[in-house]
Formats: C-alpha cells, structure tokens, sequence
C-alpha cells in the first residue's frame, strides 16, 4: 500500500451565537473553507464544548440568553488564553472597547461580512502560532525590572508577583519586546499583534496598551514604559535583556 502523509489537524473553531440562522450560516461557510466547527447556543452549552471539544479559538456573541458575552469573556480569559473574537450587533463604540477591556482579542460588528471573519480568524490563529514558546530566539526577556515568561506567556513583576496577561495582551507585549526603543504605528502594532489591518477610527490597539499600561502599572499620563509617540504610535522605551 502506498505511503500516505498525514494530514494536518483542521483549526477548531467554536461559535457561540442563540440566533440559529447565524450559527448555521456561518458553521457551514468556515466548514467549507476547511475549518472544524462547534455550534453553541449559549454559555452553559459553550462550557461543554470548551471541556469536550478543545477549540482553537470562541466566536463570541455579545448579546446572549442569561449570561451575555461580556461576562463569558471574562470568565473565559480568567482561564484560559483561548483567543475570543467578539460579535456585536450594538453599533456603540463603548461595547466594542468594553469587549477589548473584559481580554476578546478583536470584535466584528453585525452585520458583516462571512470572509471578514474568516480573515480575522486566520490572521489572529497565524499571529498566535508564530509567537511558540520561546518566540523562537529567548525564553525569557527582562525589560524596566519586568520578566515575561515566553514560554509560559507569564509576566512577572519586579517583586516576583505573576501577572496574568490575555493572549492579545501577552501578543502585544511580544511585539514590544521584539521591536524595543522603536516607534511602532498603530496598524503595525495592529498587523503584527493581532493579524489584521488597521480600519478608519478603530481603537482596539489603543485600548488593548492602555490595558497593558495598567498590567505594568505604567501611568497613563505620564508612561515610562511604553510611551506615546504624537502621531505616529507607541514605543517600549526600556532595554531589553534576554535572560537565556
């Protein structure tokens, strides 16, 4: 019998969405450009689906029966980095950076399109994937008396206390650390941290500093950290050490 290389494993996508049109529509789309798909109407189905099914990534819904999406999230960022890509049907601004604040590594306002969320997931997956543990070079980077654990995606404070990071915290972070002393515009934060590019008045990448800002208990009026560039974006502004 001839050799047959094994095929790699499908990306695991799990949607949580009570509107069932939504749920199959977009199940059988990301099927069909080869992805496996879970469907779940609401938290308590999402919760066995996160024990059974080992998702790589949550389609979220913001509006959802019970517990809404917002309080999911958290609960869900609390343990777990598993990336959530947040759906809102609000238009209001303050919902979508809301989501960002409780750890969705990026949102998507309904209605939209089938490919923009296919786009969105493949580039947050990919930007995932390319940080391995390690980030390929060091497992363990110093910056303004800070450790961030590249391996297990830990940051450590200068008294030795850990500091949980969200995945798209701890991606923003890496870029930082990757590019310090060096001013990065905020579609290239956006590009390099989350996978996507950066649309007219989006805020994410702002919202997703200012989060880290408070992680390192860096004063958002006066950073020492990672600083704000006028018109241009942010910089790390340390020396970083790779420990080994």
């Amino acid at each position: 019998m001839p050799y047959k290389p094994a095929m790699s494993r499908p990306d695991h996508v799990l949607i949580v969405d009570d509107d069932e049109e939504v749920r199959r529509l977009l199940g059988e789309y990301l099927e069909r450009n080869g992805l496996r798909v879970t469907l779940a109407v609401d938290g308590a189905e999402m919760r066995r689906a996160l024990e059974s099914a080992n998702p790589d990534l949550v389609v979220l819904d913001l509006m959802l029966p019970g517990e809404d999406g917002l309080a999911l999230c958290r609960d869900l960022r609390a343990r777990s980095n598993l990336p959530v890509i947040m759906l809102t049907a609000r238009v209001d601004e303050v919902d979508r950076i809301v989501g960002l604040e409780m750890g969705a590594d990026d949102y998507l306002a309904k209605p939209f399109n089938p490919r923009e969320l296919l786009a969105r997931i493949k580039g947050i997956l990919r930007r995932t994937r390319s940080l391995p543990p390690g980030g390929g070079v060091a497992h363990r980077v110093r910056f303004a008396g800070w450790t961030l654990e590249l391996t297990t995606r830990q940051l450590v404070a200068p008294d030795g206390l850990v500091v949980p990071l969200s995945g798209a915290e701890f991606r923003l972070l890496s870029v930082f650390v990757e590019h310090p002393n060096r001013v990065l515009a905020r579609g290239q934060l956006l590009e390099l941290a989350l996978g996507r590019e950066r649309e007219p008045f989006d805020r994410s990448i702002d919202v997703q500093v200012s989060r880290l800002r408070t992680r390192l208990g860096d004063d958002a009026r006066e950073p020492r950290i990672i600083k704000t560039v006028r018109s241009l974006g942010y910089v790390l502004a340390a020396v970083v050490e790779r420990l080994d």
